[in-house]
């Protein structure tokens, strides 16, 4: 009996985990080509809002609760914004910085002023990425791991590295590790 309580336990998790994903809107891309957890992606170019993140703070520092203030009414608007996925978050050392997508329908210049000066609205420019898909709680090792096996996957593809790395997560907090969707993205050239 305690066996089928921790099964329907656990189905019940991965499908509430998997019912939030989908509960939200996610920045729209088209899949050029896929090799396993790798893909190259075209994507539009986004509206983002981005609030800069203290150095590996993964939004413990506020960021996080910035950005979510912004989109249920923190701005000059009053107007509450959907969320989307992913939380996107870039840059290291003391360079960090979180971002929400904007909903496709809020262009640049349809997305309210901020009321916090330490959030700002900035467009992400159209382009490819090639682009690996891992699991697992935020983390830097994590990070670091994933971006070196896209590197890896893109010098055996003949890709160039034109970016930063750029990493997108898909859950709440609460989602175990292993149901996570994590993303590290690299800008790169046209396809072969």
């Amino acid at each position: 009996m305690a066996l089928l309580i921790l099964v329907v336990a656990a189905v019940l998790a991965v499908a509430g985990c998997k019912a939030t994903r989908a509960g939200y809107a996610s920045a729209p891309y088209k899949v050029m080509r896929s090799s396993g957890k790798f893909e190259v992606r075209d994507y539009p170019a986004l509206t983002v809002v981005e609030t800069p993140m203290a150095s590996g703070g993964g939004g413990a520092d506020g960021s996080f609760n910035r950005l979510f203030r912004f989109i249920t009414g923190g701005n000059e608007a009053k107007q509450k914004i959907a969320m989307t996925t992913p939380v996107f978050m870039s840059g290291g050392g003391t360079n960090e910085a979180m971002a929400f997508v904007m909903p496709a329908k809020l262009k640049a210049g349809d997305v309210p002023k901020p009321a916090d000066e330490q959030v700002r609205v900035r467009e992400l420019e159209a382009g490819r990425f090639a682009v690996l898909r891992y699991s697992g709680g935020r983390n830097l090792d994590k990070e670091a791991q994933s971006l070196e096996r896209l590197r890896t996957w893109m010098k055996m593809e003949g890709l160039k590295e034109l970016s930063p790395p750029l990493y997108g997560y898909f859950d709440p907090p609460w989602t175990p590790g292993f149901l996570r969707r994590n993303e590290v993205m690299l800008r790169t050239g046209s396809d072969r």
